[in-house]
């Protein structure tokens, strides 16, 4: 490579996936800076619920919002730790976007991640909100500014989809994909099969920050028509909304359904689906489906998720993820920060 960089972040959102992402990059910081030539600090903090902090110095995440004085940036502390940031002489310039899902919208994070966009810096987000709403819009406008807009992190936690398809299948056209994609409802699932209480099994992902912040995302199906959505807008240009969806979540009556499906050698597991049909309509469904033993969707346990990819020249192919956690997702912001790494060395 070409020497060390200097990349200096703002942290749009410090919740748990934030905060291990942090950690993270202290954690990886030797082999950052050896391996990758790539010397990362934290330099903007903005929460709704803090204000926001910004040191061109850097930040000691570990004392936010307590070391140091917090403002509150006008209106919108994270429009102004991205203003700031867009101000900074370092190398790369990278807004890390991971606050909560807003179903209604997407928002604030479409304004966040065009705000980076428009300040010259690259975005990475783990926020389903932007692919799922305002994917093609974001694109085009960061192709413009020559900057990268990654989002490795919104589907599947660190495992490779979006990366997979754009770095490793030239020329493949994907023409749909099924999946187990929301960890919590298949964990729900798995646990009602076996007879536990539906409120215990929902605990228990709240308790591992698995479950959205607000469950009712993902038992009522909207945070899998929110990944669905960000699929078939990535993968098939659907131009769609997860208000497009047709969506069916899971309910405390189904631990029967589970219960008797497994009984008949079958598995009850809340599916998403997207098909293109011949007139180029991309249709997008996620709802509980009773699937043969044989399925590999019916294998998955627990916390597991798979996609399988539907594609013109190679036919299916599987995805899996046999468990996810935090450290997941925050490896994939970490991941993006490495790919916009990389393509720096190839200009």
């Amino acid at each position: 490579m070409s020497g060390v960089l200097r990349a200096d972040l703002a942290l749009i959102g410090f919740g748990n996936v934030a905060r291990r992402f942090a950690l993270l990059l202290e954690e990886r910081r030797e082999v950052l800076e050896q391996d990758y030539e790539l010397d990362c600090r934290i330099v903007g903090v903005a929460t709704r619920r803090h204000g926001a902090r910004y040191d061109p110095r850097g930040i000691d995440v570990g004392d936010f919002p307590d070391g140091g004085s917090v403002t509150g940036g006008g209106n919108s502390p994270a429009l102004h730790v991205i203003d700031r940031l867009g101000q900074s002489d370092a190398d790369l310039r990278v807004v890390v976007e991971t606050t909560t899902l807003d179903i209604a919208a997407g928002q604030p994070a479409i304004d966040h991640v065009r705000a980076g966009i428009s300040a010259g810096c690259h975005v990475i987000t783990a926020n389903k909100g932007p692919l799922a709403f305002a994917f093609a819009a974001l694109r085009n406008e960061a192709a413009a500014a020559g900057v990268n807009f990654l989002f490795e992190g919104a589907v599947m936690d660190g495992i490779p989809v979006f990366n997979l398809v754009r770095e490793t299948l030239p020329a493949v056209e994907i023409i749909g994909f099924r999946g187990v994609i929301n960890s919590t409802t298949n964990h729900i699932l798995t646990a009602l099969e076996l007879g536990e209480p539906f409120e215990a099994a929902l605990a228990r992902m709240q308790a591992e920050g698995i479950a959205e912040a607000d469950p009712s995302l993902d038992i009522d199906g909207w945070d899998a028509a929110a990944k669905a959505a960000a699929l078939a807008n990535v993968l098939l240009d659907a131009r769609m909304s997860p208000h497009g969806v047709k969506r069916t979540g899971i309910q405390k009556s189904d631990g029967e359904r589970a219960r008797r499906a497994r009984a008949d050698g079958k598995r009850l597991k809340l599916v998403a689906s997207a098909v293109r049909d011949h007139d180029g309509h991309v249709a997008v469904t996620v709802e509980p489906a009773e699937l043969p033993a044989s399925d590999l969707l019916a294998g998955l346990d627990g916390k597991a998720n798979a996609l399988v990819l539907r594609t013109d020249l190679l036919g299916e192919i599987g995805i899996c993820q046999l468990e996810g956690n935090l450290t997941h997702t925050a490896y994939a912001l970490l991941s993006d920060l490495l790919t916009i790494r990389s393509r720096q060395e190839r200009l």
